[in-house]
């Protein structure tokens, strides 16, 4: 019996572990099972006929937030298409109020509530062997021969230990990033978070773990993104994973992990510097800066100590740092936000992310949205509309401060600018929010700008609010530019070099013959280190008038900027 377990990702890049661990676990069946991934980039209809087209007899869908909305259509169509053919689903977004969903969606033939590997293997079995009934499989909400919905009991957790190693295999992963677990669970119960309903960690066995990362470090994969909820939560597992990563780092696979940073003591402080540049990166959820929030959305958490964290990582300069903010949270007014805002911009990391709350079934926000006033869209992704204390206008304005904020800081492509220019500000959020209404009046189409675009529109911005500092502006888009690459059309607003042409020409015929700064590019000629190097003359940035060589051979593993040095003309 055929079986196909659909996945809908939101990007190309991401892949779903929960299909991979579901073939894993169903060992006695994985002949009959295929996988077949897509995105919601995807047209239904291709979807349709790919999986029409490759005829299952059992189709399993995993469903998130993202792709509910694809799911339920698809699920309609598959099932006028194919109506001898059973639908199961599982996943977050119909692990809770099953019965309603089946209720709705009447193509459904049932649900796997909860983690799926033990019941997946189990329906397997009732399919392909006529083994067992369904009312005796745990963890099912079913529609059954005389179309009544049951509710069978929640299946207990299983052993992580029990599932099998997902990626023996890795063909198809090529330029994707693979997801990894070593424990399940969430010590914390933060009221927004679905982890907060399984309060139990379970680990799994660190000889498995080894054995696994070696295999990625083997195969040199790109990246491995940990799903571990607070992966330091229990600072031995933390510690020895690290340190196996370490001792065995191949110079290209890069680690990501979700962390608690005020959980972070001296021993792992002085581990996590001591690494490769890009080997790892965090993301570290602050969420609110207001203690009264913090409070009341049941999140643990030493505001004063993660911030010194962060410092002290930041200065080594050796770990990329992802930081959340989560907009729509109890208590939290926009005069409170912009001051969570302000003080975690302060932090300096290398991104920040300032999110939207979602009102997720099943979570604590959820059970308790009408005690805070919480308006949020009926349909995935629930994000919040307005509460108690944030008003929609409040909201459309914080989004545009977040277009700014990625388009901008998390680009990377601004830094040394948006350095300079936001010190003169008494607020980083004040920052923003003008620049937004800048942007909002200048592209009133919301036409997605061309990257000199983005250039242009911010100089512009700059001269408007600091005309004092034109040139300045000028200069810092300019470093900022070359930093990120040779471009080939050099833009109407970066200083005129044709008074150096000589200088510069002689600094490269000078290293053709005795490479002192660019030693890397020993035996090439001078017009080829030209073609593959940039130099940049400065006049304002600088205390006095100051040439910079950018180097594209020797970009900053973590910030992606060519070196610089000042080099004499």
């Amino acid at each position: 019996m055929k079986t196909l377990l659909v996945a809908i990702n939101a990007k190309y890049i991401h892949s779903n572990p929960a299909i991979y661990d579901l073939r894993a676990y169903a060992k006695p069946y994985q002949e009959q099972i295929e996988l077949a991934e897509y995105t919601i980039n995807h047209y239904m209809e291709d979807i349709l006929i790919d999986i029409y087209k490759k005829k299952p007899q059992l189709i399993a869908i995993s469903c998130y937030i993202w792709n509910i909305r694809l799911v339920r259509e698809l699920g309609q169509n598959l099932n006028k298409l194919l109506p001898q053919v059973p639908i199961w689903l599982g996943g977050p977004e119909v692990s809770f109020e099953s019965r309603e969903f089946l209720k709705e969606e009447v193509w459904a033939s049932g649900i796997m509530a909860g983690e799926g590997e033990q019941t997946f293997l189990e329906l397997m079995a009732y399919y392909q062997e006529q083994k067992g009934s369904l009312n005796q499989i745990q963890g099912l909400v079913y529609r059954d021969l005389a179309d009544h919905i049951q509710v069978n009991p929640p299946r207990n957790w299983i052993d992580l230990n029990q599932v099998p190693f997902a990626y023996e295999d890795l063909s198809g992963f090529e330029n994707r990033i693979i997801y990894y677990e070593t424990s399940r669970g969430c010590p914390f119960s933060c009221s927004y978070c679905l982890s907060s309903v399984e309060k139990k960690v379970r680990f799994r066995d660190m000889e498995k773990i080894r054995e696994e990362l070696m295999f990625f470090l083997k195969k040199k994969v790109q990246q491995v993104k940990f799903v571990d909820r607070t992966f330091n939560c229990n600072k031995e597992h933390a510690l020895q994973i690290w340190r196996f990563i370490m001792e065995h780092d191949n110079g290209i696979t890069n680690f990501h992990f979700e962390i608690g940073a005020d959980l972070l003591g001296e021993e792992e402080l002085e581990l996590l510097s001591a690494m490769r540049p890009g080997l790892i990166q965090l993301e570290i959820g602050v969420q609110s800066a207001n203690p009264h929030t913090i409070k009341e959305i049941r999140r643990q958490m030493d505001l004063d100590k993660l911030e010194t964290v962060v410092g002290i990582l930041r200065r080594k300069g050796n770990i990329h740092q992802h930081l959340d903010l989560i907009a729509g949270l109890p208590y939290e007014d926009y005069q409170s936000f912009q001051k969570s805002f302000d003080r975690v911009y302060h932090m300096k990391p290398d991104q920040l992310q300032l999110g939207f709350l979602k009102v997720l079934k099943g979570s604590w926000m959820y059970e308790n949205a009408q005690s805070y006033g919480l308006g949020y869209k009926e349909e995935a992704n629930y994000e919040v509309l307005y509460t108690k204390w944030l008003s929609y206008d409040d909201i459309i304005q914080l989004k545009a401060v977040e277009h700014m904020l990625e388009m901008y800081y998390n680009s990377g492509q601004f830094q040394h600018t948006l350095n300079y220019f936001i010190e003169k500000y008494n607020s980083a959020f004040h920052f923003y929010k003008e620049l937004a209404i800048f942007y909002e009046e200048k592209n009133r189409q919301m036409q997605k700008l061309s990257r000199l675009g983005k250039y242009d529109l911010l100089l512009e911005f700059l001269i408007v609010r600091f005309p004092e500092f034109r040139e300045q502006a000028r200069e810092y888009l300019t470093l900022d530019l070359y930093a990120r690459e040779k471009v080939k059309s050099r833009p109407v607003w970066a200083k005129d070099l044709s008074p150096y042409k000589n200088q510069i020409r002689q600094f490269y015929k000078q290293e053709e013959q005795d490479p002192i700064y660019l030693p890397e590019y020993r035996g090439y000629q001078a017009k080829q280190m030209a073609g593959m190097t940039h130099i940049e003359v400065f006049t304002k940035i600088y205390a006095q008038e100051t040439a910079v060589l950018f180097n594209y051979a020797a970009k900053d593993p973590r910030s992606k900027e060519a070196d610089m040095c000042e080099i004499m003309l």
